[in-house]
């Protein structure tokens, strides 16, 4: 089984998470009017990017 000869340290850990982070989506621009990819529209009608 291994098992690690030291402990690592708070920091040493924490500096390996700080590489994932969340990314937002971006607003698209769709027929002169801006808004964020997958939503409903202000006519109320679903389209996709890409579609």
């Amino acid at each position: 089984m291994a098992v690690p000869k030291r402990r690592l340290s708070k920091t040493r850990g924490l500096k390996r998470s700080t590489h994932y982070k969340i990314t937002l989506a971006k607003p698209i621009k769709e027929n002169g009017e801006w808004r964020m990819p997958h939503r409903m529209n202000s006519n109320g009608e679903y389209s996709r990017l890409n579609d």
